[in-house]
């Protein structure tokens, strides 16, 4: 059994990014927030979300000021983290953070990050404009296209081309514990998904399930992303919800899942040598 430690690396063909998935080890939490939190929206202890950020911002190498982390509402909506955005206060950047599900920089230094605990985390890396997004996609983002308009954002800001991305999905629920309505599925076949691909009924529950780690990985090829850029995780927070948070094991108020994404010249140096 693989054995995880605060950080879940994932593998970067490119030197200069380096992305991530925090685990529920390494910090000092307790209950259902236990033990590693790094999310301030969920009413864990705020001196305790801000050590364990601190923590991470160690890890990585970064003052506290570059982690990013917006307040998502699944939504569509994309922020893009350029330079006049870092000179902003820090109550300004509050304010701009919010109701935004996906964020895309071309600053080094700074790290993109998205919370979830089941819900998809997709991070993008554009190493030939030097761009890279964290996007949110919960079933209702995904119904949305969320990655398809993070993919967007990244070619309308900086000229980024989909056959250019390397893509990572990250820790998520996986087809067989994530159990829906039929208001859901008609939502995803309503919104022309391959129902045949992502979807399949359980006749003893008379209910279907969702694959939505697929979902997100056709959307990612329907926009151009090559099939072969796409790392899947595979790893499903439902089963593993010792080691990822799960909202539909450990219930809303309890910790998440930080996924994150950074360029980094220092990085690139690192592994170059």
């Amino acid at each position: 059994m693989e054995q995880f430690d605060s950080l879940h690396r994932y593998p970067m063909p490119h030197a200069e990014a380096m992305a991530f998935s925090t685990t529920r080890h390494g910090g000092c939490g307790g209950g259902a927030y236990g033990t590693f939190n790094c999310t301030p929206y969920t009413g864990d202890e705020p001196a305790v979300v801000l050590a364990h950020q601190d923590q991470l911002c160690h890890t990585l190498g970064i003052s506290a000021g570059h982690l990013i982390i917006p307040y998502q509402t699944h939504s569509c909506n994309v922020l893009d983290i350029d330079e006049d955005f870092m000179q902003l206060s820090a109550d300004a950047r509050h304010a701009l953070l919010q109701e935004k599900d996906a964020i895309i920089t071309s600053q080094t230094g700074v790290c993109l990050c998205i919370s979830t605990a089941d819900c998809v985390p997709v991070l993008l890396h554009d190493p030939v404009r030097r761009v890279v997004a964290a996007a949110h996609a919960g079933w209702r983002g995904t119904v949305g296209h969320i990655v398809a308009h993070t993919l967007q954002a990244m070619h309308e800001h900086y000229g980024t081309r989909a056959a250019d991305v390397y893509a990572i999905i990250g820790p998520c629920i996986s087809l067989d514990a994530f159990e829906v309505g039929i208001e859901v599925y008609d939502a995803f076949a309503e919104a022309g998904f391959d129902m045949e691909q992502i979807a399949q009924w359980h006749p003893e529950k008379e209910k279907y399930h969702i694959d939505l780690p697929m979902a997100n990985r056709l959307q990612l090829i329907a926009a151009g992303v090559s099939a072969e850029a796409i790392h899947d995780s595979a790893i499903c927070t439902y089963t593993h919800h010792r080691d990822f948070f799960s909202a539909r094991r450990l219930g809303i108020k309890s910790g998440r899942i930080l996924s994150g994404i950074l360029m980094s010249e220092e990085l690139k140096g690192k592994r170059e040598e």
